[in-house]
């Protein structure tokens, strides 16, 4: 179980994501948040690498500091079209995102990367996720609970948002920003090659 694992350990999470912190609380860790800041920049790199690159830079970043800390960077991008769609700028981009990905099938991509002692792990999880038809109404009501404002893609699975979803094709986890049996497979694996 991931709390043994780490028990032990000074964990930090590099990002202020609520939905992240959520879940490593339901998973009985007790960890730190520091954000990394790092703006995120679209730079041509295909999809996969894009997730794992940030997911990385995050987790270094704030490593460097915290050098002896379990570091967990993450970085989670909507694919639709072979076109990356991050966090809403604004209520306009919102509404665009919605209507993108209504009645359509788009990928969530997340780079998850681990920073501990000497060692740098980083993987990747998709997931498909289809859409029913979402209506101009629902789109304006649903943009004014604030939800889409923060999540890529501009909705959010584990509330309002899961009103428009058909179904998925994945870890439901990833959806909401981190894919809980990647990380746990990933832990495991850092701490065999300790042994």
């Amino acid at each position: 179980m991931l709390h043994n694992l780490l028990r032990n350990e000074d964990i930090i999470l590099a990002s202020q994501s609520p939905r992240r912190a959520f879940l490593l609380k339901q998973l009985g860790l007790k960890f730190r948040q520091i954000s990394a800041n790092i703006k995120e920049v679209e730079n041509g790199m295909p999809s996969d690498d894009f997730v794992k690159y940030y997911s990385m830079k995050k987790a270094d970043k704030v490593f460097k500091n915290n050098l002896n800390s379990f570091v967990i960077g993450a970085d989670t991008i909507i694919l639709i079209d072979n076109k990356i769609i991050g966090k809403p700028k604004n209520y306009n981009e919102a509404k665009e995102f919605l209507r993108t990905i209504s009645s359509n099938c788009h990928i969530v991509l997340t780079g998850i990367s681990i920073c501990f002692k000497e060692t740098t792990i980083s993987k990747i999880e998709k997931t498909k996720v289809y859409f029913n038809q979402i209506s101009e109404q629902d789109i304006e009501e649903y943009i004014l609970t604030n939800e889409p404002m923060d999540k890529a893609g501009a909705y959010g699975i584990q509330g309002f948002g899961s009103q428009f979803i058909k179904r998925i094709e994945g870890c439901f986890f990833n959806v909401m920003g981190f894919p809980i049996p990647l990380f746990y497979k990933m832990v495991k694996e850092l701490f065999m090659r300790k042994e």
